[in-house]
């Protein structure tokens, strides 16, 4: 009898000790994440076709691999509230943080971040660039974080250039060398943390902080853009006459708008964008490259997001802060080895809400009962697949967005409304809000509207103190 407990309790420990190998063994056999944020990046990427001009062919490079959602949509248009919705997985509405100067940890204190889950799941997990905004980094969700460097300043010849500012939308060329920017020094650290061997998975976030603001790149991707011969935006003479007040005020048209009309700056606001957005992926290329050469190759899902959109005169406006198409729409492709198939395109509506639930599900990490989004994984097996939720986008307490594969619904705050059938109407040129025709449709809408809007989260008072002074730079 002891003879036979004795073998058991010995066959217990050999089938335990197999576990914990085993366990072992499959979280380094987890795949690493390549985790890629694109500042103020919209639409305009060549293979969304959101601009007829824009030469983007290292964000192609990657769409190729895997898939290329064309209908993804940000939580908010603006960095800080989108980001933070991202990174923790809590929307807008929940949070309280609707705005750039909300601090959002100290609204969410005891949020679980994107990386800090992967860091209590056995992953290293390095950042570096802009992940987070810029003024509420958060050194707990990082093993080791990096932050920018800093760009060269423009000449004195080119920052008083009348071609190169229109009031607070600023450019310019510079005549230096990429590797003398920030986003090269970023990308190069981060090509750093592939080329290194490691004994666990690795979870590299790196942040590229081009096309935001002041839109200051090397002389040659503004040479890629003739700006006699650049295309522009498409605009319709007095769009926001049916838009509620609401909307105009987000707009802003006597603002930005108004101002890069009496300077003449449109065409070359525009040329500096583009020159922007391939520098910036000049550097995605240099890190995708990277990743190419490293031993990580085989077994690394990549991701690539813009934190929302950008206009640049449609609707008269300019900036993000706003919640049409322009604003709210931005690339999100995702190439996951054995999971996703190359050249595939999924035409579903998703939100940024989806990331975290997604990376933590193809990593075979808990998905938290918490977060707001779900799974993309059912779309990047067959992207053909039905999907009826919608992408919900939000902007200040109480003001929302629905975007379905039609439509896109806006109410406000006051309750006004709009609405656009993008089948008809991809520029969102007429709000038929108020056709009893749409009524039906407007319902079913409004159904996906939260029932609740969070109170405002606390604001940063030195950062409302600074902008009531005007010397607040753009968020």
């Amino acid at each position: 009898m002891m003879l036979k407990s004795k073998s058991l309790a010995i066959a217990a420990l050999v089938v335990m000790c197999w576990a914990l190998d085993a366990g072992r063994l499959c979280a380094a056999d987890r795949p690493n994440v390549l985790f890629i944020a694109v500042d103020d990046l919209n639409d305009w990427v060549r293979c969304l076709g959101g601009h007829p001009d824009c030469r983007t062919p290292h964000i192609d490079r990657l769409a190729e691999r895997g898939v290329l959602f064309t209908r993804s949509y940000c939580a908010a248009p603006a960095c800080n509230p989108s980001r933070a919705a991202l990174l923790t997985g809590i929307r807008p509405w929940k949070s309280g943080v609707y705005v750039n100067p909300q601090p959002w940890r100290q609204a969410l204190p005891d949020a679980v971040t994107l990386p800090q889950h992967f860091m209590a799941n056995g992953y290293r997990v390095l950042g570096g660039g802009k992940i987070f905004h810029g003024r509420y980094r958060d050194a707990a969700s990082w093993d080791v974080y990096q932050k920018s460097f800093g760009d060269p300043k423009p000449t004195a010849k080119v920052a008083k250039d009348p071609h190169s500012r229109a009031g607070g939308v600023v450019w310019g060329k510079l005549d230096v060398n990429d590797s003398q920017m920030s986003d090269y020094k970023v990308v190069s650290w981060a090509a750093e943390q592939l080329a290194q061997e490691r004994d666990k998975p690795l979870f590299l976030a790196c942040g590229v902080f081009r096309p935001h603001m002041p839109w200051q790149v090397p002389r040659k991707y503004y040479d890629m853009y003739p700006v006699d011969k650049i295309q522009m935006p498409p605009a319709m003479k007095d769009d926001l006459q049916d838009i509620p007040a609401a909307g105009v005020r987000m707009a802003r048209p006597q603002g930005d708008h108004a101002t890069i009309l009496k300077t003449k700056n449109w065409r070359h606001a525009v040329q500096a964008y583009l020159a922007s957005i391939t520098f910036a992926d000049a550097q995605v290329g240099r890190l995708l490259d990277a990743l190419d050469k490293s031993a990580y190759r085989d077994n690394t899902i990549v991701v690539l997001w813009g934190d929302h959109g950008w206009h640049l005169g449609e609707k008269e406006h300019w900036r993000k802060f706003a919640l049409w198409e322009e604003a709210t729409r931005a690339p999100l492709i995702i190439a996951a080895p054995g999971v996703t198939k190359p050249q595939s395109v999924c035409s579903r509506t998703v939100d940024f809400m989806d990331i975290y639930p997604t990376l933590a599900d193809l990593c075979g990490l808990p998905i938290g009962d918490h977060l707001d989004g779900v799974s993309l994984r059912p779309w990047l097996e067959d992207p053909r697949r039905a999907r009826l939720r919608p992408a919900v986008t939000t902007h200040g307490r109480n003001n929302h967005a629905v975007r379905t594969e039609r439509f896109r619904y806006i109410r406000y705050a006051d309750g006004s409304e709009e609405l656009y059938d993008h089948d008809e109407d991809p520029n969102e040129w007429k709000n038929l809000a108020k056709n009893s025709e749409f009524a039906k449709y407007k319902a079913d809408l409004a159904k996906w509207l939260p029932k609740q809007n969070a109170p405002d989260a606390p604001y940063d008072k030195t950062l409302r103190q600074s902008r009531n002074r005007g010397k607040q730079k753009t968020p």
